[in-house]
């Protein structure tokens, strides 16, 4: 069996009760137990491409990818396991989807770590179903529930706007600085004093606020936006929408799908997946820069100081520079010859 996340290990624990049914995974998954468990039947609703594409080599069909699960996808499953993610509000949108969808009297697993807010399960989804703490391991709890009744979910009223200057910005629960721009967008944004012109992709683009900013100031300028993430890829197509801009929003696994070059490169990359440290796509962003961008395009990204970029810059475009830093960011740019 590949390696297991601690809180898959903790589901794993109770693999017999799982054999006669037939399981819904969904939520935060982080491995590829949904291809390993012996059950009557498995499917995965995720709403991460990078996963999907993982979990398509060996589920084909019954892997879905998409921002809320679909009706006729799950309506066969009786047991529901879920991933907690770290974010409190995306476990609410999820879940409520989930119930809004299963049918009553569906077995709900749900697993995750301490420090995640699984423990708040019972809280949160008071009304809906009862859950009760069966196991505890790996710094991981697991909770058991039946699902009393379907609820309702209306997707239109889990969105949050605000504005950055004249820019107002869509996001859903998920999504990367989803009340308010965070510090290191900023102080991206801050290094554009100057017109730019051109095409431009912003990569891992969340809410497309990044995007946005840049198009309103640039009116000529070509957006591309790319995201993992379902809610990114809805929101910053609301973002571009209410600002009234145009653009070609992608959903990429770092360059998976992206066919073209560009003038620009811009990122506020991430470095968690999930809960866990991961600098796999930045690093892959980083690496394969110089193929996606026109010559003389320019890679601009925000990063907390301590990462190791820098490196990384010089070896993919023989050197870089730093445009701004604070005590815990630095902008980096680096230029394709």
């Amino acid at each position: 069996m590949s390696a297991l996340t601690p809180a898959s290990e903790v589901i794993l624990r109770h693999h017999e009760q799982f054999r006669a049914h037939h399981l819904l995974f969904a939520g935060d998954l982080q491995d590829n137990l949904a291809t390993e468990i012996e059950a009557a039947s498995v499917r995965v609703h995720t709403n991460q491409y990078h996963h999907w594409q993982s979990l398509i080599r060996q589920l084909g069909d019954n892997a879905y990818f998409g921002l809320v699960a679909d009706s006729t996808f799950i309506k066969e499953c009786d047991t529901l396991i879920y991933y907690w993610p770290k974010s409190k509000h995306e476990a609410r949108f999820q879940l409520r989807n989930l119930f809004s969808v299963l049918s009553p009297n569906t077995d709900i697993f749900i697993v995750g770590e301490n420090r995640s807010g699984v423990r708040s399960v019972d809280k949160l989804m008071e009304g809906i179903a009862t859950f009760h703490k069966i196991d505890t391991a790996r710094r991981c709890s697991l909770f058991y529930g039946q699902l009393k009744n379907q609820v309702q979910f209306d997707q239109n009223n889990w969105w949050n706007s605000y504005q950055v200057g004249d820019v107002i910005v869509n996001t859903l629960p998920g999504v990367f600085s989803q009340d308010d721009l965070d510090v290191g967008s900023r102080l991206l944004l801050s290094t554009f004093n100057a017109p730019i012109s051109g095409s431009l992709l912003d990569m891992a683009c969340g809410s497309g606020v990044l995007a946005s900013v840049l198009g309103k100031k640039n009116p000529d300028l070509t957006l591309t936006l790319s995201d993992v993430g379902a809610a990114a890829i809805t929101s910053s197509k609301a973002t571009l929408k209410a600002n009234k801009l145009e653009g070609n929003v992608v959903t990429s696994n770092v360059y998976s799908a992206i066919e073209e070059k560009f003038d620009w490169i811009i990122s506020n990359p991430p470095f968690h997946d999930g809960l866990k440290t991961n600098l796999t796509a930045a690093d892959d962003m980083i690496r394969m820069a110089p193929n996606y961008l026109k010559s003389g395009g320019k890679l601009r990204i925000v990063a907390n100081a301590f990462l190791p970029y820098p490196a990384l810059l010089d070896s993919a475009f023989g050197k870089h520079e730093v445009l701004a830093q604070t005590g815990k960011f630095k902008v980096y740019q680096a230029t394709k010859k």
